[in-house]
């Protein structure tokens, strides 16, 4: 996501950085990089001629913070003006408890719009909401296989009438059963077409116009780049939309839709699909991507994907356990395997601030590997071993690698890397940055209602805001 324009924008920062102060001419070197950064990575002309003279007027005018190095000025310039361009701050996905929340999806065919139908629908039941997926795709079958298919993997109901019926006939037999239901949000699945121009755009007008969503969603596919500019600027201008949502945007190495889209049709990102798993959704937070794109990390949302992945009531009790310092290798093995579930190491990786550097060296496959062989280790030891490590002498540690089919050197390695992380993880506990105590929803980092701040939208959508709003 991001890489090339990443690596190059931090390229631009590194030369600034070695200058002894900020000049017009080294301004107009760097912001000269800048722009060929953008525009190689597909972002819109208009949008980079903007940012370039925004940034030039921040970088020559009285906003230059005094006390900082050029590097440091110039780096908090740029991710001003990229949070800007990507509007701002998150868009808030607000929903009414008290009726059926219809949610319609456009875009061409291939955007990812069956898929991004699920994800959604599983967020959504995550935060308490009730979702029915719509079937409205009547041009193919195939289409409505696949919805029924999602459906059925993340455990949301599909209401198909087949391929015969209009589709504003099924979207409203689709209300009558949503209610009748207890159903509070219905996600319409509309066809998609090959090109813009075959769109059969007063059917999606005369379905919006029949249901009055609550929100039109454009689902567009980041690979393409201009591409889904184009198409969200048609759509928004023949049929309306209340904002974008990009699909594929871990495999967008540029950038170009992401950092054009909100500049052109004046609508905002709401969502960004970032694999290819259900659950591989993210809320598209501009300030934290632009932190992405720059290697400044994105904590927040490592912290967040914690707490979805880590049961609370197992952290806590590991939050004891390392406190009280009766972490086990079990223990050990344990985070390991969640710490999985979050996701690949490299897409890990760029979370953590300064060490988006590191992502071409990441190997994945060594990464497997060297989990099951953790896993070999610890299982070929004994309940008392793992509980104290302490004991583990010359003759146990030679056992335990023919038993893993591993060598000594391979179990002093295990043993060094498990007192290193019992120490981190120790000192990790108590004040504001206490990532376990985050992970277990408690006090820790400001995320997801608990004083997030401007920008960082409580639960988008999710039910428990509703409530509190509603007993004030």
């Amino acid at each position: 996501m991001f890489e090339t324009l990443g690596k190059k924008l931090q390229s631009v920062v590194r030369d600034l950085s070695g200058q002894g102060a900020i000049s017009e001419k080294n301004v107009q070197l760097a912001l000269r990089d800048v722009r060929l950064a953008l525009l190689e990575a597909d972002v819109h002309f208009k949008v980079v001629k903007d940012f370039v003279a925004r940034a030039k007027e921040k970088a020559l005018g009285s906003e230059v913070l005094k006390g900082l190095d050029p590097g440091q000025q110039f780096i908090k310039i740029v991710h001003d003006e990229l949070v800007q361009t990507m509007g701002g701050q998150a868009a808030a996905f607000d929903l009414d408890q008290n009726k059926v929340n219809v949610v319609m999806l456009l875009g061409l065919q291939g955007s990812g719009k069956t898929t991004f139908a699920a994800k959604l629908a599983k967020r959504l039941a995550k935060q308490g909401w009730k979702p029915l997926l719509v079937a409205c795709d009547i041009y193919r079958p195939a289409a409505v296989k696949q919805l029924k298919t999602v459906g059925a993997q993340v455990g949301v109901p599909v209401f198909e009438m087949g391929t015969g019926v209009p589709v504003t006939q099924i979207a409203l037999e689709a209300l009558k059963t949503a209610r009748a239901e207890s159903r509070d949000v219905m996600i319409i699945d509309t066809a998609g077409r090959l090109h813009i121009d075959e769109m059969k755009m007063d059917e999606l007008v005369e379905l919006r116009d029949t249901l009055q969503p609550r929100v039109t969603f454009l689902v567009a596919d980041a690979m393409t780049g201009q591409d889904a500019v184009n198409s969200a600027g048609r759509f928004y201008e023949q049929v309306g939309i209340d904002g974008v949502c990009l699909t594929k945007l871990d495999g967008d190495a540029r950038g170009g839709a992401a950092l054009s889209i909100q500049a052109v049709t004046g609508r905002p990102i709401y969502f960004a699909g970032v694999g290819e798993q259900l659950d591989d959704l993210e809320v598209f937070h501009p300030d934290r991507m632009a932190q992405r794109i720059l290697g400044m990390g994105d904590v927040l949302t490592l912290v967040e994907k914690a707490q979805e992945t880590f049961d609370a009531d197992q952290a806590e009790v590991m939050r004891r356990k390392i406190r009280k310092e009766t972490f086990t290798l079990d223990d050990f093995l344990k985070q390991m395997k969640q710490m999985k579930k979050m996701g690949s190491v490299s897409k890990l990786i760029k979370f953590i601030p300064g060490m988006s550097q590191m992502m071409d060296q990441v190997d994945e496959s060594e990464m497997e590997k060297e989990l099951s062989h953790t896993e070999a280790i610890i299982h070929s030891m004994t309940p008392m071993e793992r509980e104290q490590p302490a004991i583990l002498n010359g003759s146990r540690r030679a056992r335990i690698a023919r038993g893993a089919g591993q060598s000594v050197a391979d179990i002093n390695k295990l043993l060094k890397e498990f007192e290193m992380a019992r120490r981190m993880m120790k000192e990790m506990m108590g004040g504001p940055k206490d990532m376990l105590a985050a992970m277990a929803g408690g006090g820790g980092m400001p995320v997801r209602g608990h004083g997030a701040g401007k920008g960082h939208s409580a639960g988008h959508g999710g039910k428990k805001k509703q409530k509190k709003k509603k007993s004030r």
